[in-house]
């Protein structure tokens, strides 16, 4: 058997293992990848409309504060939304941003009858880590919670 052959071979053979396929001819192995990439992506889709429209239950309320977190260019976008005012949510919120080394660029807040806050964060010169968008919900989750608690 050739060079190639083999390297196809192996190829469709890891295929076969990845997508737990029984399949045996190229064209079927090829299918169920297909099908199977198809259900990764809807998993991934799933799971990333329940990340953006996470509720967390503030203890002291019971009203859910709903936080979202998008990635951009230079920093990110948080948007925390409550249906009550939220007295302190805002300075408990703003020092999770300075722990995570973010400075507020931009903000909009409201805190008459309700609690809206949209801020654009960027990170500083000095951090070196790298921060994704889960780290800075988890972040304003975990602030939310400590507010909720006092």
């Amino acid at each position: 058997m050739s060079f190639r052959k083999q390297k196809k071979a192996a190829l469709y053979e890891k295929l076969r293992a990845v997508t737990n396929s029984n399949a045996m001819n190229k064209t079927s192995i090829i299918v169920d990848a297909s099908k199977y990439i198809g259900k990764l992506k809807e998993r991934v889709d799933r799971l990333n409309q329940e990340i953006g429209s996470s509720q967390v239950p503030t203890v002291e309320t019971s009203v859910p504060v709903q936080v979202t977190v998008e990635t951009l260019e230079k920093g990110f976008l948080v948007n925390v939304v409550s249906e009550n005012e939220c007295p302190g949510l805002l300075i408990s919120i703003l020092e999770a941003f300075e722990e995570l080394g973010l400075d507020v660029l931009d903000a909009r807040v409201s805190c008459t009858d309700n609690f809206q806050l949209e801020a654009v964060g960027g990170e500083n010169q000095g951090n070196t880590d790298s921060i994704d968008a889960q780290v800075v919900k988890k972040a304003v989750i975990e602030a939310i919670n400590d507010w909720a608690e006092q």
